[in-house]
């Protein structure tokens, strides 16, 4: 957005997480400007990292780099869990938002899994293969498990002051849980995930817990005891939902490249995955992954009009 790239020229990324009055400006006036039902508070995954002894930046075209990759267990046994209050920027953010709208919009927090912010802190950056995650995870449980444990200390903890300050729901994004096959997933992933997920639920909100290219994990995902499953764009939404069990609610799944498409084809894609939730209650409409720098932003506003106007008519059908 043109208002979001203005602020980026006096703004480096972290500069705005860390300035919750910008945090604040930018969520607000992307969930005003598009006309959606729900803000998701501005800040990065990666955040709880610095407060953890990891510091990291963000490199031009890289995306972000740990300046000192975890890769044995005395890098870990250092890390800290007794700081997550210094990221109090970002309940503070959350907190402003949630005065602006008041109850006309309600404001979703977030947090990474345990899971992707222990690649990132392994890998250094972004990979391929999760080599050295995995090296560690099979060579190494009890320093893996160590890990995640600490993660899921700093994490509920930053993420429970969300809520704090306002929050309505948290979202926790596990982006890179994908690589792992359904054994791995089950073995070293599930038991500190659903750790995370119990902790925040003390806070009174659900929890939505998405996953990218993560279809052959959902029925596992389901046990974390999430209220939400978030669907990526590679399964077909029925057919997710069946998965999971439509007890719980799911949360997808367009894909967001289909926003650079012309505007017949994007709402016959979006009508598509609509008809698919047929009507029942319990379906978040979102991308299912996020939103590209270069996607026009006439369509987004378009498509959250489209899916209101659907989701009003069935609405009024159903009563």
């Amino acid at each position: 957005m043109a208002e979001y790239r203005t602020v980026r020229k006096q703004y480096s990324l972290i500069e705005i997480c860390k300035k919750a009055e910008i945090a604040a400006e930018v969520t607000i006036t992307a969930a005003e400007a598009l006309g959606v039902d729900a803000a998701i508070i501005f800040a990065d995954l990666l955040l709880p990292l610095e407060v953890m002894g990891l510091p990291f930046h963000f490199s031009p075209g890289e995306g972000p780099v740990i300046e000192r990759p975890l890769r044995e267990k005395e890098d870990i046994a250092r890390l800290r869990t007794d700081r997550a209050a210094d990221l109090g920027y970002v309940s503070e953010a959350v907190r402003l938002v949630c005065k602006h709208f008041n109850t006309r919009l309600p404001v979703i927090g977030f947090c990474g899994a345990p899971f992707t912010l222990a690649s990132y802190m392994i890998e250094g950056g972004s990979s391929r293969n999760y080599l050295h995650t995995k090296k560690m995870m099979y060579s190494s449980p009890a320093q893996w498990d160590e890990l995640l444990s600490k993660l899921v200390t700093v994490v509920s903890e930053y993420a429970a002051e969300q809520v704090n300050a306002g929050a309505d729901v948290l979202q926790i994004f596990d982006s890179w849980v994908g690589c792992l096959s359904v054994e791995d997933y089950y073995r070293y992933v599930l038991p500190r995930t659903t750790e995370l997920v119990k902790a925040l639920q003390e806070s009174g909100v659900p929890i939505i817990y998405f996953g990218t290219d993560s279809a052959t994990l959902l029925p596992s995902m389901t046990q974390t005891g999430a209220e939400v499953i978030g669907l990526d764009w590679r399964i077909p939404l029925d057919e997710g939902w069946r998965m999971i069990g439509h007890e719980r609610a799911v949360q997808g799944n367009l894909d967001p490249v289909l926003l650079f498409a012309s505007w017949k084809e994007l709402k016959s894609r979006a009508e598509n995955i609509l008809q698919r939730a047929g009507g029942r209650p319990g379906h978040i409409f979102n991308l299912g992954h996020g939103i590209l720098p270069e996607t026009p932003v006439e369509n987004v506003k378009a498509l959250a009009q489209f899916v209101q106007e659907h989701s009003a008519k069935t609405t009024l059908a159903s009563g």
